[in-house]
């Protein structure tokens, strides 16, 4: 499953899990990616979206 916003474009970044004594890991940083029902240019359609995006009212949502 894709993490990607269709909104904003948001998708996972990288960095590193720090140890106490400083031993470096990689990681990912994922986005919190809903998938809603939408109204997106006029036609509902099932999007993934993010909660930045949806609580920033940026989606109209169809229940």
């Amino acid at each position: 499953m894709s993490k990607v916003c269709a909104v904003c474009g948001k998708k996972p970044s990288f960095g590193h899990n720090v140890s106490h004594s400083h031993r470096v890991t990689n990681r990912k940083f994922l986005p919190n990616v809903q998938s809603v029902t939408a109204r997106i240019d006029g036609k509902v359609k099932k999007a993934k979206v993010c909660t930045k995006c949806m609580k920033a009212g940026k989606v109209e949502r169809v229940y």
